[in-house]
């Protein structure tokens, strides 16, 4: 169980903020990277898919996504289905929605695992953001092909992540807390040729 007075450290300590403009002095790329206040998996196995449905309906209502890598805003975070058997919460502060989800899905339904530790986001826009991601990730970056708000299980280098389509030139990077530091210096990196700002958290 976390705890809420602990102090959490940030896997991106370490790298400079600042702006590192291209030889043009552009600057075409625009980073920020920081911890996330609280995530929380839920899944179950293939024969309880119907009982997790119903039971996330009596948390989330309607907002319950459908398709696999759509997501949801609701009153408790963003809801993403991020599998056919699993979900995904990212909460907008650091209350703890296990005890929540726990009581409506019951252990017969699924589980139910806190990732606040183990996750974090970069965030990354710009002109040329398309551009740095496209050297990272097998994905189809366009908007006829992705539509703004869906998530994509991708990876790296062969380690995972999860990118959130926020708008044209505007994403999110789920990555994992272990790993967070080479991977945003693989993103600082991809991105220097275009000009690049990290910004602080």
């Amino acid at each position: 169980m976390r705890s809420p007075s602990a102090p959490v450290r940030s896997p991106f300590e370490g790298h400079a903020v600042g702006k590192r403009p291209n030889a043009a002095g552009q600057i075409g790329v625009q980073l920020s990277a920081a911890t996330l206040p609280s995530v929380t998996l839920i899944s179950t196995w293939i024969s309880g898919l119907d009982g997790l449905l119903q039971a996330l309906s009596t948390v989330f209502g309607d907002a319950v996504p459908q398709p696999i890598g759509k997501t949801a805003p609701t009153a408790h975070g963003l809801l993403m289905r991020t599998g056919p058997e699993e979900f995904m919460l990212v909460g907008v502060d650091s209350t703890d929605r296990t005890a929540l989800l726990r009581a409506a899905l019951g252990a017969d339904t699924g589980s139910v695992t806190d990732l606040s530790h183990a996750r974090c986001c970069i965030h990354i826009e710009g002109p040329q953001c398309r551009s740095v991601l496209g050297k990272l990730f097998a994905l189809d970056l366009r908007e006829s092909s992705w539509p703004t708000g869906d998530v994509a299980l991708t990876g790296t280098h062969h380690v995972p992540a999860m990118l959130h389509r926020l708008g044209a030139d505007s994403f999110d990077l789920y990555v994992f807390s272990t790993y967070a530091h080479d991977q945003l210096a693989t993103v600082l990196d991809a991105a220097q040729e275009y000009g690049v700002a990290l910004q602080a958290q």
